[in-house]
């Protein structure tokens, strides 16, 4: 028996006990002896007699008592082997490495093996590596794997020697116990989870259809034709939502409504909502096709969440310019379609609309304070200098956000400044519009809806009205809690939008020729000399613009390149590499250039005058950022290859911005996106 063992507790207490007896019958040996010697040499014969019987007990019978004790938590002991090795729930135990050590039946059964001792928890279960298991400051691990097509929930705990030694309840030892112990314990849910991904395939989503150009698609058809061309896409509809067992009725003339198993929408995902091509293949003599726009809304708390989802997801679809699909859950938001251009409106009744209802806006407010992205480009000051007539022209103190005049928009600021009255303080920086808001400020923001790359988002919390301009398509990120929001993908630019405003805020508003040389510039450099998104209404604000002054001479001298710029350009063109057949990629070098990425935005543009060419992307490494211009014609949409990328823009003119990788890396990733959507589909 080791004798390094020693008994606790109680057990300890007993066998000490006649020790203390004892020495209290030897105290009292002593105090008789000064009482009575013989009383007490009769006392002393009978301790002597105690002492001796004890340790001859103590030598010879501990032994047994110690075996009869380690007899009898063997017995316990398997007794617990027995009920741990028929437990229901398998369970085992694993050394530091990972090695079993002892696994239970039902373990055993799992595992596939009678013996599985002395194996690997990895060899047996290949999702548990050895960094899953529980170790260092972590004394528990949970993870969920998949084993023969059965769910598992495992938990791991970790159990160090030394603590089992001073748990114990019979020994002690002055020893160290060192290393470990891992317990595992495996979970079955498999039939739980099949239970929840039933009730969740059956769970219902809700959504939205709109006819995208209903009065459009009308118009362009006989009269006598127009009630069957609606029938006809009523019956698409209808038929095809009852073929995934949905449920969809017509709310108005262009509006339908929806509901159908989240099971449903997933065929329809799969199917990328073939539903947006078939109905263009509706034709009754119609000129114009007829193009949907959707908006799904699931995975919501309740049916009201996924209608609201529904309504954000429609609105998305509407806002980045139709003929496309927009699914929202609460995790995020996914794209289908949107591979047309959307039509240009004829009327102008929405433009009159919001026109009216900025002058409200602004004549409430002591101050109007506009501004546009980072970066400024030529058609945000623009359309900030047109918003800034505006609200001059109501009696308003006005003034332009800009951090930074770069060389390719100062020729036009300069002009502009220079014909302007007065000494009050036209264009300021972030901190200086931070000071100049107050409650009573009006805050414009045009060219950009994404809060994030505003000029000054401080500006978006401090103002609480907002109003937002902007040609771009919508994405996820929104500015919130905007007063007016006036956002149309298929206007050409938003000095285009800002034009249309002016004509309709107050009969007596008269431009400036500096003024309109600003608005007219932006909507030159957005259109590519009117040769991209260039519609009838585009024409009809640069004509207003001629007759209030603008310039055309002028502004051509204004937007001259700088030889630096005009050298870096043409090695781009020079450097493009043909992708797939129909992709052109070039990286721009910044070298001298003073505006690297509109160089790159011009080269992109250049790229797109190759035979064959669908879409071009230029890659400016710039500040230890890489600048992605995308350009297409018709074929392609840029803008859901650059949301890819994490950016974003038109169907046709679109860019992103990629941190922390080499050129060399950005050219890789764009060309692994574009290899991947082809073979998806998605373009």
């Amino acid at each position: 028996m080791n004798r390094k063992l020693k008994f606790k507790g109680r057990l300890r207490l007993y066998f000490q006990m006649p020790v203390w007896f004892g020495i209290l019958l030897a105290a009292t040996d002593v105090a008789i002896y000064t009482i009575d010697v013989s009383a007490g040499i009769l006392l002393s014969g009978f301790t002597l007699i105690y002492l001796i019987s004890f340790l001859f007990l103590e030598h010879f019978n501990r032994p047994v008592i110690m075996n009869e004790l380690v007899s009898f938590a063997t017995q316990y002991g398997q007794i617990q082997k027995k009920l741990l090795r028929d437990l229901e729930l398998p369970n085992a135990l694993l050394d530091e490495s990972g090695r079993i050590i002892w696994a239970n039946k039902a373990f055993q059964q799992i595992a596939g093996r009678e013996k599985p001792e002395n194996k690997t928890i990895y060899n047996i279960f290949s999702a548990i590596t050895k960094d899953k298991l529980p170790g260092g400051e972590q004394d528990e691990t949970e993870m969920d794997f998949q084993q023969n097509d059965r769910d598992f929930h495992v938990k791991m705990k970790r159990i160090p020697l030394a603590e089992m030694v001073e748990n114990s309840d019979i020994f002690e030892s002055d020893e160290v116990y060192e290393g470990c112990l891992i317990a595992i314990y495996l979970f079955d849910e498999t039939a739980l989870k099949i239970a929840l991904r039933e009730n969740d395939n059956q769970s219902l989503a809700v959504g939205l259809l709109y006819i995208d150009n209903y009065e459009e698609a009308l118009d362009s058809v006989e009269e006598v034709r127009r009630s069957l061309l609606t029938a006809l896409i009523e019956r698409k509809v209808n038929k095809y939502f009852a073929s995934i067992d949905g449920i969809v009725r017509k709310m108005e003339k262009d509006k339908f409504f929806f509901i159908l198993r989240k099971q449903s929408l997933k065929t329809l995902q799969e199917n990328r909502f073939d539903l947006l091509e078939d109905v263009k293949t509706v034709n009754i003599g119609n000129e114009m096709s007829v193009t949907l726009s959707i908006g799904v809304g699931v995975g919501g708390l309740t049916y009201a969440q996924n209608y609201e989802y529904a309504r954000t997801s429609i609105d998305l679809a509407l806002g980045r310019g139709g003929d496309q699909a927009v699914v929202k859950t609460k995790e995020g938001v996914s794209y289908y379609g949107g591979k047309s251009q959307r039509v240009e409106k004829n009327t102008r009744v929405k433009a009159r609309v919001k026109a009216h209802a900025l002058k409200e806006i602004i004549t409430s407010k002591d101050r109007v304070i506009v501004m546009g992205h980072r970066m400024t480009d030529v058609d945000s000051f623009g359309a900030a200098v047109g918003i800034y007539r505006i609200a001059k022209t109501l009696g308003r103190s006005a003034n332009i956000v800009i951090n930074d005049v770069s060389t390719s928009i100062k020729p036009m600021v300069d002009h502009f400044i220079s014909h302007e009255d007065g000494e009050e303080l036209i264009l300021v920086n972030s901190a200086q519009a931070v000071e100049l808001a107050g409650a009573n400020t009006c805050l414009v923001v045009v060219d950009v809806n994404k809060p994030s790359i505003t000029e000054c988002p401080e500006l978006l919390k401090q103002c609480r009205s907002i109003v937002v301009l902007d040609h771009h398509r919508q994405s996820e990120e929104v500015i919130e809690n905007a007063t007016l929001s006036y956002i149309e993908s298929y206007a050409s630019s938003a000095c285009e939008m800002v034009t249309e405003v002016i004509q309709y805020i107050e009969s007596g508003l008269k431009l400036k020729s500096a003024e309109a040389d600003c608005l007219y510039g932006g909507i030159v450099i957005d259109t590519n000399n009117f040769t991209s998104k260039a519609g009838v209404r585009t024409f009809e604000a640069a004509a207003y613009l001629r007759r209030n002054g603008a310039d055309v001479t002028r502004v051509r001298k204004m937007f001259r390149d700088d030889v630096l710029d005009y050298r870096a350009k043409a090695a781009a063109v020079s450097k493009a590499v043909i992708f797939k057949d129909v992709f052109a990629i070039s990286a721009c070098e910044p070298g001298e250039a003073q505006n690297p990425t509109i160089v790159g935005a011009q080269a992109a543009n250049e790229l797109l005058n190759i035979t064959g060419i669908k879409a071009s992307f230029v890659l400016t490494d710039y500040n230890q950022v890489i600048y992605i211009s995308a350009r297409s014609i018709d074929e392609i949409n840029v803008q859901i290859i650059m949301e890819k990328l994490g950016g974003g823009g038109h169907l046709n003119v679109a860019a992103a911005q990629l941190r922390d990788v080499s050129l060399e890396e950005a050219t890789e990733q764009l060309k692994a996106t574009l290899t991947a959507m082809l073979e998806e589909g998605e373009i």
